[in-house]
């Protein structure tokens, strides 16, 4: 049987991808012999949650582009995704659609001129919402992990801000991190 459990590094998604290469989910869960997939609920222009706004430095009420995402770890739902660009970068790219983007946003950014070099993360636990119960597949009483993942470019301006819900009995998260 397939243990339910994923480790998740954050490693693999924060660097853009070669030509011809799948998106980091797609590969990461595969060298592992899983299916990792994702179905995309929205993308468009939103006005962020007050602290998405912050993280991106937007003026508050000032619109951005959100990419909202289920994310599959063979059939069953592991994460939600909601993703938020700079409405100057991402407004009338891929980024602002629901298709696919071929190699992952990171590496379209990349392209567009906004590489990451910089991310900062925080983690936190809490109760989920009916909505985020219901489309994880939770039991009553079990918490969430929520990762805020904040990618910077190389003039410390914040290219993208992830923020991912996640149930916690079901994941963990590993970090590597280079000292000096």
């Amino acid at each position: 049987m397939i243990s339910s459990e994923w480790i998740s590094s954050s490693v693999p998604y924060l660097a853009p991808r070669t030509d011809g290469q799948r998106d980091a989910w797609s590969d990461v869960t595969a060298t592992q012999g899983r299916r990792g997939t994702q179905r995309i609920v929205h993308a468009g222009e939103v006005v962020p949650p007050s602290e998405v706004g912050e993280l991106l430095r937007s003026p508050a009420g000032e619109q951005v582009v959100v990419r909202r995402r289920v994310i599959y770890l063979d059939d069953l739902p592991v994460e939600l995704t909601d993703t938020y660009y700079p409405l100057d970068i991402a407004r009338g790219t891929p980024l602002a659609g629901r298709a696919k983007i071929p190699g992952g946003a990171v590496t379209l950014l990349a392209r567009l001129g906004h590489p990451g070099e910089h991310v900062r993360e925080e983690v936190r636990a809490r109760m989920p919402d009916a909505v985020e119960r219901e489309t994880l597949a939770m039991e009553d009483g079990e918490p969430v992990l929520c990762l805020t993942r904040v990618t910077l470019d190389g003039d410390s301006r914040p290219v993208q801000v992830d923020v991912m819900t996640m149930p916690a009995q079901r994941q963990r998260l590993q970090y590597e991190l280079k000292i000096g």
